[in-house]
């Protein structure tokens, strides 16, 4: 059996960026904190800025060994895209401070594990991610995609850990 491991996901954005932390062994997953850091500073670089710190005081409070991240898809608009790109460097930025492995997903890939289906929605995402963690309350689609990438990480690297022993 695997050993637990707390994992950290993100949602990155340049305005909201979600946060899900679980400790998982790839079979078994337990919710530990999540949220959203809500960037309100009027200037881009500033808001890259708060993205780091808020998610660097999260770190430091939960103190994940692994970070994963959805990848950056193409979208319609290019100046989206760099934001986007941008936000998920300070993400990547404040694990590298606290040497987290990183590992990175594509979003179609994301929603396959969790819900089944490549191209589903945030709802059926949302739906999944309170279902799978028992949760209470609803969370917010930032945080339901930040737990969503937490979580297929930590079946990949279950996955990976029996394609390495073999089955048994």
């Amino acid at each position: 059996m695997s050993a637990q491991r707390r994992i950290i996901g993100i949602d990155p954005g340049s305005r909201i960026t979600g946060y899900g932390i679980i400790d998982s062994d790839g079979i078994r997953t337990r919710w530990v904190a999540g949220g959203v850091i809500a960037a309100r500073q009027p200037e881009f670089p500033q808001r890259l800025g708060e993205i780091f710190s808020g998610l660097k005081r999260v770190v430091a409070e939960h103190a994940p060994e692994e970070m994963a991240l959805e990848e950056v898809f193409m979208a319609k608009n290019a100046a989206s895209a760099l934001k986007l790109g941008q936000a998920r460097g300070a993400a990547i930025c404040a694990g590298v401070e606290f040497n987290l492995t990183i590992a990175q997903y594509s979003t179609r890939l994301v929603k396959q594990a969790i819900v089944g289906r490549g191209g589903a929605d945030k709802g059926q995402v949302q739906f999944m991610i309170k279902r799978l963690l028992q949760l209470a309350h609803d969370p917010s689609s930032d945080e339901a995609d930040a737990f969503a990438v937490a979580i297929t990480h930590a079946h990949h690297q279950r996955l990976a850990q029996l394609g390495n022993r073999g089955w048994r």
